[in-house]
């Protein structure tokens, strides 16, 4: 069933509020659609990234973080604009979820003391045998809590300073909003639940303490752990010192809307032609959709090679890799898209 068929009226209800936005920051993409009256999507944005091993660590910064929900909201601000004709300026309710697990550490003036431990790593296989032994209870290695007690295991410095800890989801809530919270279910893959309270198991919560009591940390478990809420409860309400932190995509929006009209004329007139080497977005079409119309040339050739064809006027735009001299050889302008991970080998 389509908005139309409901009779509703996207545009008025985005003017007015009547929406609610979700945001899931996946392992490779950062999502975002937005929901009009009747549970009906009417627009979407997505942000591509990818985590980096660092240290024997993946993880992801906490810039990366922040850069990627403002390109993913400006993405979402495009698709409305194309879409509606109307700019995107406020939402009825946000909700945010990304991957679970994983281990954000925070002392008590917020710094972060670790990088960021996804849910990826698989570091923490004592730590998680011992407390699945300790509570009778299936600890993975990707859990919060197993994260924790493996670096108590190893002796880490930061362990004794930590305030706060959450997952991924957990900390983009609290710095949209200042509350230190998680929906159950993202709760229960920090550490277990009990299901007849909702929140979490009281008795486990004891165990951990005593078993690390001889370590002399100044916190107690319950303590560093975010509240717990059940599905459908308000969670706090997006602060001025969290909407700046997305201050950057009105920027993109911008830079959106000024490309689009110098675009206009070519929605009518001759496609843009883009060149690759080994890779170009799928969506491009739909994503230029009232824009420009795209052609993909079917030649996949050397980065050096694409380059020259831009520079010869025989394409329009390259996906390609190409260094500063050439650059200024051939009088180009580039914007850096990604970065190609590059594996070393040895004997």
């Amino acid at each position: 069933m389509t908005i139309g068929d409901q009779g509703i009226d996207p545009r008025r209800a985005i003017e007015a509020g009547q929406t609610a936005l979700g945001i899931e920051l996946g392992s490779t993409r950062i999502k975002a659609v937005l929901i009009g009256p009747g549970n009906t999507p009417i627009a979407t944005g997505s942000h591509d990234w990818d985590n980096q091993f660092v240290n024997r660590i993946w993880t992801y910064s906490l810039d990366a973080v922040w850069q990627g929900m403002a390109s993913c909201f400006a993405s979402l601000a495009a698709d409305v604009k194309a879409r509606y004709d109307t700019t995107l300026d406020v939402v009825g309710a946000i909700g945010v979820s990304a991957m679970m697990h994983g281990y954000l550490a925070f002392d008590a003036d917020g710094e972060l003391l670790v990088p960021f431990r996804t849910w990826r790593n698989t570091i923490t296989g004592q730590a998680a045998e011992e407390l699945s032994a300790l509570f009778g209870h299936n600890i993975p290695q990707r859990w919060s809590i197993a994260h924790l007690y493996q670096a108590i295991l190893n002796e880490e410095e930061h362990v004794a300073s930590i305030s706060h800890l959450t997952t991924l989801a957990g900390y983009v809530h609290w710095k949209l909003t200042g509350e230190k919270a998680l929906g159950v279910g993202d709760a229960s893959g920090m550490f277990p639940i009990d299901i007849a309270t909702g929140s979490y198991n009281a008795t486990m919560l004891a165990q951990f303490d005593e078993l690390v009591a001889d370590r002399g940390f100044g916190w107690k478990l319950a303590d560093l752990l975010p509240t717990v809420l059940p599905a459908g409860e308000t969670a706090g309400r997006l602060t001025p010192a969290g909407a700046a932190l997305v201050a950057d995509a009105r920027a993109l929006i911008d830079q959106a809307d000024a490309l689009r009209r110098r675009a206009t004329g070519l929605a009518v007139s001759d496609p843009v032609r883009i060149g690759c080497v080994n890779w170009c977005p799928t969506d491009w079409a739909e994503r230029a959709a009232g824009v420009a119309q795209l052609r993909v040339d079917t030649w996949v050739m050397p980065s050096h090679t694409q380059a020259a064809r831009v520079a010869d006027g025989a394409l329009d735009l390259a996906i390609c890799w190409v260094q500063n001299d050439d650059l200024e050889e051939l009088s180009l302008q580039a914007s850096l898209l990604g970065v190609d991970r590059l594996a070393a080998l040895c004997p």
